[in-house]
């Protein structure tokens, strides 16, 4: 059975809604940011960081790799159908990683803490800030189709809207993009996803 490293909060969750999307079983194995420097999981990954994926004798790291991965594995409406389609996934999903998950993990952090460094509310305000301009990108992306690749909801959806949900749960104001507004609601309102939320967080 695969087994997925992390706990809720942590980029894991978003491997975990992918997985129930799919319909595929899995064991989700809890490792905090403690438990992840443990020699135990070092030997899972070196880099002492969660998630992992453990497929078999298979190991990856990386939760947006990981996702490529399974989609591609599993194959579904969640998966490319084209070299294009394909395309776009890597794009919008590299896209968000680069553009937007830096400063929606600030506006998050503020509101929810946890161990480390606390984001202040000025620097939580600027992230909110520099978040607009992709933001702005994402809603002209989303006027014209109701997801980011073709009608339907996909791998690139779940790996974007799980960057941006932790700022949509700290109040990131989305009244200038109702595009993303739309679409982001629709996401975080799937079964799959509040589901993972639950069993996660138990």
């Amino acid at each position: 059975m695969l087994k997925i490293y992390g706990d809720a909060r942590s980029r894991a969750f978003r491997c975990a809604w992918l997985l129930r999307e799919l319909g595929i079983d899995f064991e989700h194995v809890p490792v905090d940011l403690k438990a992840a420097r443990s020699n135990e999981f070092l030997a899972i990954n070196p880099n002492g960081k969660v998630p992992a994926l453990v497929d078999g004798d298979f190991v990856l790291v990386e939760s947006i790799a990981i996702n490529l991965y399974l989609a591609k594995k599993f194959g579904g409406e969640l998966a490319p159908r084209t070299a294009e389609e394909e395309a776009l996934i890597l794009q919008f999903s590299f896209w968000a990683v680069s553009e937007c998950e830096s400063d929606a993990i600030v506006v998050f952090t503020n509101k929810f803490p946890r161990s480390g460094r606390i984001p202040g509310d000025a620097e939580a305000a600027q992230a909110a800030a520099a978040l607009k301009k992709p933001l702005q990108v994402l809603d002209q992306a989303l006027a014209q189709r109701p997801y980011l690749v073709g009608e339907r909801f996909t791998v690139a959806d779940l790996n974007v809207a799980s960057i941006l949900s932790g700022a949509k749960a700290a109040g990131l104001d989305l009244s200038g993009e109702p595009n993303v507004a739309r679409w982001l609601s629709g996401c975080l309102r799937r079964p799959a996803q509040r589901e993972t939320v639950r069993s996660m967080s138990a």
